[in-house]
């Protein structure tokens, strides 16, 4: 079976004419040159090259070895090149599963960020489906979750972005929609949005003692968008967590409850560090740089 380096021997001999030159190149001896030219010839049972006084001539053999020769040789070096970049987050792909309101803004704002610094990387996202456990079967590499979740498998390592803490979204016309903190008593007769966990009500019990009461759930929407709407018309109220602060409606106005209720925790859920590749700690990287403008978080720390 014949070697790269051989390959790459045929090659020099070619682009030189010359047994001594392509030696010089290769940092070889000429006689060494001249023994890996003669032990192709005879391994392919063809001759390479004319020997001639002043150097050597590619035979039609030698031509056609050589063209195939430079397609081994720089698909190698190009295979190469690909791993290496790997190794070093600088290629490959990271795909994200997210919940919606952490889409809205937060996730889209990561992707930028990482985009610049590693615009070779493909990134993907899908939202709506809880993704901590189709880590585990390689599906995705980066979950977002929260605190309102089961607990991730235990062969995963999850880790804490920061403390997503609810607002109440009013309509801009709301008697109270100017006011930067908002009694949660005197919402106690307001129609309330809820949606898909984890961005609902959460637990219920904190926002109910508050109230007096049970909120007097009436509208059910899923989408994050026509929840968004439904307040904006006026028809109801809803918890509007911060990480989806930053993207809301310019007819929408959020408000700090009081008593305030409590944070869910944002983590992101993938697996240990000697089983992901460099590229997706690289993102992990991106997203605990980005939390502290969302909320509050644990002690700066490097990701592995």
């Amino acid at each position: 079976m014949l070697d790269l380096w051989s390959l790459r021997v045929l090659l020099e001999v070619g682009r030189h004419g010359s047994f001594s030159a392509a030696a010089e190149a290769l940092s070889m001896t000429q006689p060494a040159v001249s023994r890996q030219i003669a032990t192709l010839e005879r391994r392919t049972g063809v001759r390479l090259f004319h020997r001639r006084p002043r150097g050597v001539q590619p035979t039609e053999a030698g031509l056609a070895a050589m063209e195939q020769a430079a397609a081994v040789v720089d698909g190698m070096s190009l295979f190469e090149t690909r791993l290496r970049a790997f190794a070093a987050a600088e290629s490959g792909r990271v795909r994200v599963a997210a919940f919606p309101s952490a889409a809205t803004r937060f996730v889209p704002e990561s992707f930028r960020r990482f985009t610049a610094t590693h615009p070779d990387v493909e990134l993907s996202l899908t939202v709506g489906e809880r993704g901590d456990a189709r880590l585990l079967e390689g599906a995705i590499d980066v979950a977002l979750v929260t605190s309102w979740d089961a607990d991730p498998d235990p062969g995963l390592e999850t880790l804490f972005l920061f403390d997503d803490e609810p607002m109440v979204a009013l309509p801009a016309d709301h008697p109270l929609a100017s006011q930067e903190q908002v009694r949660l008593a005197d919402l106690a007769a307001e129609h309330w949005i809820d949606g898909t966990h984890p961005d609902c009500l959460g637990p219920s019990a904190e926002l109910s003692a508050a109230m007096g009461g049970p909120p007097r759930i009436t509208h059910l929407c899923d989408d994050w968008n026509g929840r968004q709407g439904l307040v904006a018309a006026g028809v109801g109220v809803m918890l509007y967590p911060s990480i989806a602060g930053r993207s809301v409606r310019s007819d929408i106005r959020l408000a700090h409850p009081s008593p305030a209720l409590p944070a869910r925790r944002i983590s992101a859920a993938v697996l240990p560090a000697d089983g992901r590749p460099p590229a997706v700690s690289a993102y992990l990287d991106v997203l605990r740089a980005m939390s502290a403008a969302y909320g509050r978080t644990a002690p700066t720390r490097r990701l592995p």
